[in-house]
């Protein structure tokens, strides 16, 4: 009975304490423990919202570039890996009928996915300016919104950004030798090449003339960005396991 006086005393009189300091040596010595953080039954505020879907986007960028840029980042993820144009579908359906095509099908499809994983690192300082310049209606939109509605947001604020910056990298990964002293522009001409060969020039069955790989890849390579992000967006949102800062409990935890 005296100590729960003493504890009613202590927190009646908070208001009359000249320093936190006083507080924490009273309570010590009563064996009264004082929280250390905030209950998640306070309401977040805006600056905590914004702060947490931060921290969050950046834990999500950080990993998402990582994973894409390291070594078979695109090539490893079935989900992520970049197949051949759709013009090459008739050399795919036709494969046994060039000389070693199997082998050049093989040489243009990791180049062009080493091609994605070379330009990957130019996302994070764009998607860092985007958060950047996040408002607090936009925070608590994503927080409210679909499981992907931070992914959204970036990918609304820096799509195009990212097509220019990813354009001009990924132009020169597919022009470098990346596989076996050949670069994909190389590997996809001479598997293009093989196959009209093959065809002799149309007559056994129709030739295949080469678009843009660059401006296919670079799409490509986006799109497996985007959904890596949405991933990682997914996990931070539903796994706590994921939610490695105090700020991303209290926010998601309180959502």
């Amino acid at each position: 009975m005296k100590k729960l006086i003493i504890y009613i005393s202590v927190f009646s009189g908070l208001t009359c304490l000249s320093s936190c300091d006083v507080l924490e040596k009273v309570a010590k010595e009563q064996g009264i423990k004082i929280p250390t953080s905030l209950p998640s039954s306070i309401p977040l505020t805006n600056e905590e919202v914004i702060k947490g879907l931060k921290s969050a986007l950046n834990v999500g960028i950080d990993s998402s570039v990582f994973s894409l840029s390291r070594v078979n980042g695109y090539m490893g993820n079935a989900l992520l890996k970049l197949a051949l144009p759709p013009e090459a579908q008739p050399i795919i359906s036709n494969l046994a009928k060039i000389p070693g095509g199997q082998k050049l099908l093989n040489d243009a499809i990791l180049a062009i996915n080493k091609a994605a994983e070379d330009a990957a690192p130019q996302a994070k300082t764009i998607f860092v300016n985007a958060i950047t310049g996040m408002s607090i209606q936009d925070g608590f939109d994503i927080l409210k919104g679909q499981p992907n509605a931070a992914t959204t947001f970036l990918k609304n604020n820096t799509y195009t950004q990212l097509t220019n910056a990813f354009a001009p990298k990924i132009n020169a990964s597919l022009s470098k030798p990346l596989v076996m002293g050949y670069s994909a522009q190389k590997a996809y001409q001479t598997l293009i090449d093989g196959y009209n060969l093959a065809s002799l020039n149309g007559m056994l069955f129709p030739t295949v003339k080469q678009n843009s790989l660059a401006t296919y890849t670079t799409q490509k390579a986006l799109d497996g960005l985007f959904l890596k992000l949405e991933q990682e967006e997914k996990l931070i949102r539903q796994d706590t396991m994921h939610q490695v800062t105090e700020i991303l409990k209290r926010v998601f935890g309180a959502k």
